[in-house]
């Protein structure tokens, strides 16, 4: 039950700030996941302005306070054949987390990016299958992303 896990997260005397239940699950043809992220986007002194915070890592791994980062969980690539570290990442990730530096009184956005682990460029598949070298300017690892829809935040008026 959803509302009763919540409820159980709540922290002692949580203030005015949004909770966002948060939970990924990997593309079954895809890589484990790495961490998600949460975007915040807001206006100030008339331009944008953007800080994004790792909600929750895989692994185990905590963001690390300081830096509201995951630590690198370790994931690698062949190159020789493109395979990934299976045992590292996650099938899926959830929390609850709260904006630690929630205004009241300023209008924002925020939205979700999951990164799965690492994995190869199309590139260097094609490369493999013809048996050519792996090009020098071009990174040979991608990190696949998801993107959830904005949530918006405005002040009572």
């Amino acid at each position: 039950m959803v509302f009763s896990w919540v409820r159980s997260r709540r922290a002692p005397g949580a203030g005015t700030e949004p909770g966002f239940i948060i939970w990924a699950m990997k593309d079954p043809q895809g890589v484990n996941l790495q961490r998600v992220q949460v975007v915040k986007g807001w206006l100030e002194q008339g331009g944008t302005r953007e800080q994004v915070y790792d909600a929750v890592c895989a692994d185990g791994l905590g963001p690390d306070p300081a830096t509201r980062r995951c630590p690198d969980n370790g994931a690698t690539v062949d190159l020789s054949d493109c395979s990934v570290s299976a045992d590292k990442g996650a099938v899926e990730l959830k929390t609850l987390w709260r904006d630690p530096d929630f205004d009241p009184r300023q209008p924002a956005f925020y939205y979700l990016r999951v990164l799965e682990n690492p994995s190869c460029r199309w590139t260097t598949w094609e490369a493999l299958r013809e048996g050519n070298q792996l090009f020098e300017d071009i990174a040979p690892t991608i990190q696949e992303r998801a993107w959830s829809s904005p949530i918006w935040y405005n002040p009572r008026s």
